[in-house]
């Protein structure tokens, strides 16, 4: 029994798909309500709340492998409800800020996760993913809208990743012998600019779309405000304020593991063109 956290997200759900396609079984997805969940036929959905280990119990029974993200509750505490209820094996998602930018609060956190994982005594695989191709929906409400986005750095890029290739890398740990004890950091095929992120969404959402550059201060108060001071830091920092080679560097991991090339930004955005489209 392979039970994937994070069922109804873009890993995730990606996940569920590829494990269901490939005839993986039995396949079981975690969500916080199991009655509006979409899952694959086949699929268990069961209901659970990973920052609250406790209601994991009927989730954990039976299953030997665990797809687990960082950031969702409180790791500790669910791996060790995971090793009690038997679980063999655990495919942890955490950063490549890990390796990247050390310092950050957040990349101390997705490290003692990491640790906690090591040391529970179950089997483990680590992935480290890069900038995800899907954060571009956090400007779909302004171009929706104003046909128009704001942007700091825009001319800095980064190789974002598909979260379909995480969810393919996940599937080849999950089901493949090998990946015990092994950390991926994972990319995207390609650095791309906020730039020219926006003209592919343009592209698939069949309309015009401008980027704004935004001086990295005026960006920093507008984040700071629903974000905090130190989150809007990081987040700009990531953007392109505090960038080194590591950050930058294209890996093949995603082709290596899988044996297909990763998915270009230009793909996630013909697959997703509908949610930057006006209303």
């Amino acid at each position: 029994m392979i039970l994937v956290t994070g069922a109804t997200g873009n890993i995730g759900s990606a996940l569920l798909g590829q494990l269901h396609a490939a005839g993986c079984a039995p396949l079981r997805g975690l969500t916080r309500d199991a009655a509006r969940a979409s899952f694959p036929a086949g699929v268990e959905a069961v209901e659970g709340d990973l920052a609250r280990p406790d209601s994991l119990g009927a989730a954990l029974d039976g299953v030997r492998s665990l797809f687990l993200l960082h950031g969702m509750g409180a790791e500790a505490d669910v791996l060790a409800a995971a090793g009690k209820a038997g679980v063999e094996h655990v495919v942890l998602v955490s950063s490549i800020t890990v390796q990247t930018h050390p310092h950050l609060a957040a990349a101390g956190e997705n490290l003692a996760a990491e640790r906690s994982l090591q040391d529970s005594g179950m089997a483990w695989t680590i992935l480290r993913p890069t900038q995800f191709a899907s954060n571009a929906l956090w400007w779909a409400q302004e171009i929706r809208d104003h046909g128009a986005v704001r942007v700091p750095y825009p001319d800095v890029g980064l190789p974002a990743v598909h979260p379909a290739d995480i969810a393919a890398v996940a599937k080849v740990a999950l089901t493949e012998p090998g990946h015990h004890g092994r950390t991926y950091a994972l990319t995207g095929p390609e650095r791309i600019t906020p730039r020219r992120q926006v003209e592919a969404i343009a592209a698939a959402a069949g309309r015009a779309v401008s980027l704004v550059e935004v001086d990295p201060r005026e960006a920093h108060r507008e984040m700071a405000a629903f974000l905090g001071d130190e989150t809007a830091r990081a987040v700009l920092d990531l953007m392109g304020g505090d960038v080194n080679d590591e950050l930058l560097k294209v890996r093949d991991t995603v082709r290596r593991l899988t044996g297909s090339p990763g998915r270009s930004f230009q793909e996630w955005a013909a697959e997703n063109g509908a949610a930057f489209a006006a209303g």
